[in-house]
């Protein structure tokens, strides 16, 4: 579905005074889009991905799933955080389950087949323990999925992984969603991953967390991060950041 994002302001107090976290954030995404969000630590990004998934309600605006409004954590809002979160005494199969019970006919089918799509396929009976982190986030994002969310946020999802894991999640990522449709927005502190996934490149300024630019990515799938039309991309969203003195990270 498409999404309506209208944060006039997301303030905490503080002993201190109150620190405006997040201020005029408008935009809006269309159905099947995948936007990610990029910038420096403490702009709330994190922040945004809680309001919208309905986590977060304590703000001066509103979030629009189609026409409903986000007031609440539901089945709507898939969401991934950067730490898989899985029950280690449950497989990889009942982990995707969670609550539901692989004994229904529909729900087994459904498991089944995004097991196939994340490529776990053989690791099914395995416990969390005996994954690797890229495999273990893979059951996350299977696991998110699994109630088909209009929406699926995914906070950093690969930050904690090496370069390879991460390259090969981002292939994953994008099968994912090329299967499902799924609408996607994903917070990432790395500049080429927003440019690699990314339909719009959302940049974040600090102090308060701005919208600074949205930059569109017109460059057909699958992509090349050493094609020239990459690198131009690139430094145009790099050009944003010259005056944040927060850097992002590379590959």
């Amino acid at each position: 579905m498409d999404i309506t994002i209208d944060i006039r302001d997301k303030s905490f107090k503080k002993e201190r005074g109150v620190v405006h976290v997040l201020d005029h954030v408008y935009f809006h995404i269309d159905d099947g889009e995948f936007i990610t969000v990029i910038g420096p630590s403490g702009c709330g990004k994190s922040t945004l991905l809680k309001i919208v998934a309905g986590l977060d309600t304590d703000y001066d605006g509103s979030v629009y799933i189609g026409r409903q409004k986000v007031q609440k954590p539901s089945v709507e809002q898939g969401f991934v955080f950067q730490e898989h979160r899985l029950f280690p005494w449950l497989t990889v199969e009942e982990n995707i389950a969670a609550d539901l019970s692989l004994n229904n006919a529909e729900i087994r089918k459904k498991v089944d087949e995004l097991i196939d799509i994340v490529r776990l396929g053989g690791f099914e009976k395995a416990y969390p323990k005996e994954l690797s982190g890229g495999m273990s986030q893979r059951v996350a994002i299977a696991r998110a999925l699994l109630r088909k969310p209009s929406v699926l946020l995914l906070d950093e999802p690969f930050g904690a992984l090496d370069a390879f894991t991460r390259s090969h999640l981002q292939e994953v990522l994008l099968q994912v969603w090329a299967e499902t449709k799924t609408t996607m927005i994903l917070v990432t502190h790395d500049l080429d991953e927003s440019v690699y996934l990314g339909n719009r490149v959302a940049v974040m300024d600090t102090h308060p967390g701005r919208i600074r630019h949205l930059i569109p990515i017109d460059l057909p799938f699958p992509r090349r991060k050493t094609h020239p039309s990459f690198q131009k991309l690139r430094q145009k969203v790099l050009r944003e950041f010259e005056t944040i003195s927060e850097p992002p990270t590379t590959l």
